[in-house]
């Protein structure tokens, strides 16, 4: 994308370094993803590109709130989602209130955290494609505030929701999740079993992190 772009063009950079920002959170590759946002932010904000700067600025509230920053994180997500409603669009509302959901439990807000989930679960019910990470990262806030059995059906429930959507990304993540819970339960058989049938389904990608933690995992529990 970026090689086709035409450089002198303001809006086709802002935009495409969004993008590329977004996937490096999504890939966890969380100081790219700062230093593609930080100048999807700058061109956007430069040249008058409302949306695009409220975009940028949830992505970049993103990639810092996992890099240790999460205070600064969840004040610029909040921003960014701010300015998207102000401006009438829910494009993206889904995934941006999971990310605040997800720097809120970074924060140590892991209540708030829950709260927040159900409203990113709710915030645009047509936007389906984060739904299995939404389930994913609440049974991680449950796990976290003691309650395994919840948590256990969160990550039932986002891999069903992935498989039906054919997600296989967010079925890896939630397959992982799942697995380390029943592992650390003693049900260590089950938990390979699960995990290795969907780490099998992969050809490609196994220097990305989320592939790196599934053969880490699998290795654990062999």
């Amino acid at each position: 994308m970026m090689a086709a772009a035409n450089r002198d063009d303001p809006y086709e950079m802002a935009f495409l370094s969004h993008f590329v920002a977004q996937l490096r959170v999504w890939t966890r590759e969380y100081e790219q993803a700062e230093q593609w946002a930080a100048r999807a932010l700058e061109l956007s904000e430069e040249h008058q590109f409302p949306w695009l700067a409220a975009l940028s600025r949830s992505v970049l509230g993103q990639a810092r709130a996992q890099l240790g920053r999460a205070t600064e994180g969840i004040t610029l997500i909040h921003q960014g989602m701010a300015s998207l409603l102000e401006i009438g669009s829910r494009y993206s509302i889904t995934n941006i209130a999971a990310s605040l959901a997800e720097a809120q439990q970074r924060d140590r807000t892991t209540t708030d955290a829950l709260e927040t989930f159900e409203q990113a679960r709710q915030a645009n019910p047509d936007e389906l494609i984060y739904q299995p990470e939404i389930l994913r990262l609440r049974g991680q806030s449950r796990l976290k505030l003691g309650d395994p059995e919840l948590a256990e059906a969160d990550f039932r429930e986002a891999i069903a929701l992935a498989q039906k959507m054919e997600a296989k990304a967010w079925e890896l993540r939630a397959t992982t999740s799942l697995a380390r819970l029943l592992g650390s339960q003693g049900r260590r058989d089950e938990a390979h079993a699960t995990l290795s049938e969907i780490y099998g389904w992969f050809t490609e990608g196994f220097d990305t992190a989320d592939l790196k933690d599934a053969k880490a995992l699998l290795d654990a529990l062999s």
